[in-house]
């Protein structure tokens, strides 16, 4: 445990951004280049992914970070489609129209995918789906069991939609018990509205919640991104009200606007202060924490003894 208090880190985060010219111009700095990996270790996932027709939010979501897991073999795979049926300001993947019908064959084709990868640790994330009764959740569910199928000794980690709050949809991916549940609460609680349209703070924390409650054996995680107004104040308050409802595990990275389309970013934050912020929710008790400029969701899951 460290020994200074939040007090002085949150003092520390504060001085360290007033360092920052107020004129600033918010051009993409340095720290923000992604690693690029060798072609034909990229080229390898590539190739399965296309060859399976299936989907990454690694492309979908024009992560920076996709090189860089694809030549480690790794990838995090989207469900039930591209198409997303909300419209958050922050997002990349294609939304407005109308998602396809599930393919059944997606589960089988996504264990395939990842007993070729030969990967121990898979992450599952999906579009939203409200257009479907269950939102999508027993397509999880059967997903993971084909996986488990080919792979039996695989750890899966879940990232889910909201589900709109439904206890039932929660608990059919927890049946599955994925040794990680994770859902991103994305922004602190101000910014919400403006952020994920369509999603609420209060309902984001009831899903880790609810799943604790379930299962008190699944690490529940979540997700910050930076870069949209918020305050280092609201940062900690967000940290605070997710290690309430027992999360534990959490990642803070940097918004990047993926077009003009997009929300604009209101801020860079400096590598010193993403330090800060990880060493704020070391002190506030999260056991793994991943805080960085390039940090996604994803990035080096099942990593450290995270799980």
């Amino acid at each position: 445990m460290l020994s200074i208090s939040i007090d002085e880190l949150l003092k520390n985060v504060k001085d360290i951004a007033k360092t920052r010219s107020a004129t600033e111009v918010l051009r993409l700095p340095k720290w923000l280049q992604p690693k690029i990996g060798k072609v034909n270790e990229i080229s390898t996932v590539q190739q399965i992914i296309k060859q399976k027709g299936i989907h990454t939010i690694c492309e979908e979501g024009r992560c920076p970070n996709r090189a860089e897991c694809y030549a480690q073999k790794t990838a995090t795979f989207l469900l039930m489609g591209p198409t997303c049926t909300r419209s958050c300001a922050f997002c990349q993947v294609d939304k407005g129209h109308q998602p396809m019908p599930l393919d059944p064959r997606e589960p089988s084709k996504v264990a395939d995918a990842v007993n070729l990868l030969g990967l121990d640790y898979v992450v599952l994330t999906s579009v939203a789906r409200d257009d479907l009764s269950d939102q999508g959740a027993g397509h999880f569910v059967e997903t993971i069991a084909a996986i488990r199928h080919l792979r039996p000794q695989v750890k899966i980690e879940v990232l889910t939609p909201d589900f709109r709050g439904d206890r039932d949809c929660i608990a059919t991916v927890v049946s599955a018990n994925p040794v990680c549940y994770n859902h991103n609460i994305e922004t602190v609680r101000r910014l919400q509205g403006v952020v994920r349209r369509g999603a609420k703070y209060e309902r984001s924390l009831s899903i880790l919640q609810h799943v604790k409650t379930l299962n008190p054996e699944i690490t529940t995680k979540s997700g910050l991104m930076v870069g949209h107004g918020e305050t280092v104040d609201e940062i900690a308050e967000t940290m605070h009200d997710l290690y309430k409802v027992g999360c534990r595990s959490l990642t803070v990275g940097q918004y990047l606007r993926p077009s003009l389309e997009h929300l604009p970013v209101q801020k860079y934050w400096l590598p010193d202060e993403f330090a800060q912020l990880g060493a704020i929710a070391r002190q506030i008790g999260f056991t793994h924490i991943r805080s960085g400029p390039l940090v996604r969701s994803s990035y080096h899951a099942g990593e450290d003894g995270q799980l």
